[in-house]
């Protein structure tokens, strides 16, 4: 099964700029994903990691792993579109090549254990079929929107009742 950059976004709430899958290729329930990123000189990023020198920042390409983990997790859920996976930890990253504007990140993401409210997967990218990064991600499925805040609650971060309720 493959998604389009349309079912992506079906999965998930995430948007430009923030957006770091633009494809999935394979995708094997409760198993594996396999997802595309095509790295531009357009990322916003760039324009300050490094002038001169441009390097996706290892982070990113960490949050693009979860993200296509996230699809493959989420797509278990009859309830996905009220629900997030939220990252609870990163283990064993390992950063073995730089990626820069023009190349295409292939990313594999195997899972590892997956209840219903909590999942461990193995992320990897390549480029041109080389190991650039590497990580075990841990997440939480949560709930897309949080109740607002009480106004018992807004009293104690300093904010005004009325500012509470509006």
């Amino acid at each position: 099964m493959t998604l389009t950059i349309q079912e992506i976004m079906d999965f998930l709430p995430h948007r430009y700029p923030f957006l770091l899958i633009d494809r999935v290729l394979d995708f094997e329930p409760q198993k594996k994903v396999v997802a595309l990123k095509n790295v531009t000189m357009n990322e916003p990023f760039f324009q300050g990691h490094f002038p001169g020198a441009p390097i996706m920042p290892g982070v990113l390409v960490i949050e693009a792993m979860a993200q296509a983990g996230a699809v493959l997790l989420l797509s278990e859920l009859e309830d996905r579109h009220s629900k997030l996976a939220v990252f609870t930890g990163i283990d064993g990253a390992k950063f073995r090549r730089s990626i820069t504007p023009g190349d295409q990140i292939r990313i594999e993401v195997n899972v590892v254990s997956f209840r219903p409210r909590a999942g461990k997967m193995e992320g990897k990218a390549y480029i041109d079929g080389k190991l650039a990064c590497e990580a075990t991600l841990t997440c939480m499925i949560v709930p897309r929107r949080q109740e607002p805040a009480s106004p018992q609650h807004s009293k104690e971060v300093g904010t005004a009742p009325s500012e509470a309720t509006a």
